[in-house]
């Protein structure tokens, strides 16, 4: 087996990179205004408002609405699944009847919605009438 030596020049410029380009430096970035790099995060949060803050507070305000109006008779159904008629109110709490003789006593907040209200019924024979 024969080995062969690989003769590399000393040229020192082939290898080493002169100090001028090390110095160099590209051409300074004109600068943008301050205004102009803050229109587009103002964009992107006015599209947030308008997408998911605005939507989810008129939903909040309808259920809130909703709950503030339930009366005695109403067909509930809670956020844990239970359905029962609204038998009792405070200001605070709703008592849902969900069977012949139990009665339970939930919180306003706990009413997910309301599947067949007194109130709506009574508007519609009013309008009929």
């Amino acid at each position: 087996m024969i080995l062969r030596r690989i003769y590399i020049s000393p040229d020192p410029e082939k290898f080493m990179i002169s100090p001028l380009h090390l110095l160099a430096q590209d051409a300074p970035v004109p600068a943008g205004g301050g205004l102009g790099m803050f229109v587009p995060m103002i964009l992107i949060m006015v599209m947030f408002y308008f997408i998911l803050i605005r939507p989810q507070r008129k939903a909040q305000k309808a259920q809130e609405e909703m709950r503030k109006n339930v009366r005695v008779g109403d067909k509930v159904v809670t956020i844990g699944g239970a359905h029962g008629i609204v038998s009792g109110l405070t200001d605070k709490t709703v008592s849902v009847k969900v069977a012949d003789g139990l009665s339970i006593k939930f919180d306003r907040s706990a009413i997910a919605t309301v599947t067949d209200s007194k109130a709506s019924k009574e508007e519609e024979n009013k309008t009929e009438a």
